[in-house]
């Protein structure tokens, strides 16, 4: 799920990570193994957001998916996995 910048915003006042800017050199490589996303970096790795379905809801909100773990202490080497849901979900925008 690729973000807008107020919905970045939202996700990090929710989630504590940091955003990988989109001209950084290695985004490139990660939409093509990952796909178009707005891509985090959390203490344990690389994460995403996929939209959740949630009809009944009055906002829109996304669950945070990893994708890779650090394979270092010094967090500099990421190894990928396939993508595991992380329970937390994110509220980026309310419906009107």
């Amino acid at each position: 799920m690729k973000l807008n910048s107020a919905q970045v915003k939202q996700t990090l006042s929710q989630f504590d990570a940091e955003v990988l800017p989109d001209d950084h050199p290695a985004v490139t490589q990660l939409n093509n193994l990952f796909g178009n996303h707005t891509f985090f970096l959390d203490g344990t790795g690389l994460k995403v957001l996929e939209p959740t379905e949630t009809p009944d809801m009055e906002a829109q909100t996304g669950e945070v998916v990893s994708l890779a773990d650090w394979s270092d202490a010094t967090l500099t080497s990421l190894k990928p996995h396939e993508p595991e849901l992380t329970g937390v979900v994110i509220v980026l925008e309310f419906k009107h």
